[in-house]
């Protein structure tokens, strides 16, 4: 959670799911994520952070959490994605990747 925090960013409740090998967190079923997910405290949070590595398979997770959780939904490969189509200047849009790329928020400096 530091590096979170390093960037002004408030925890308010995680979970780990305690996976020490990469390939299998590739392997993690989308049911456990989720109900990791519902067992957090989200009263007081603003976004939810679904999987903080890209080797989760959390995308296919993200429009039903936000359904669910009635946030914004993130994950380690939607944030990368934003960012790099963000700095190359192409549309953020890309369908059923949740909330923070539903519409272009293109940087145009």
């Amino acid at each position: 959670m530091d590096y979170l925090e390093a960037e002004w960013i408030e925890v308010t409740d995680w979970v780990a799911l305690e996976e020490p090998d990469n390939a299998a967190v590739a392997r993690i079923q989308g049911p456990r994520i989720l109900a990791a997910a519902r067992a957090l405290d989200l009263a007081k949070a603003d976004a939810l952070i679904l999987s903080a590595c890209v080797q989760m398979p959390s995308l296919p997770l993200i429009e039903e959490a936000e359904t669910e959780f009635g946030v914004p939904v993130l994950s380690a490969s939607t944030a990368t994605a934003f960012t790099l189509l963000r700095r190359l200047e192409l549309p953020t849009v890309l369908p059923g990747a949740g909330r923070l790329l539903q519409q272009d928020r293109r940087d145009t400096r």
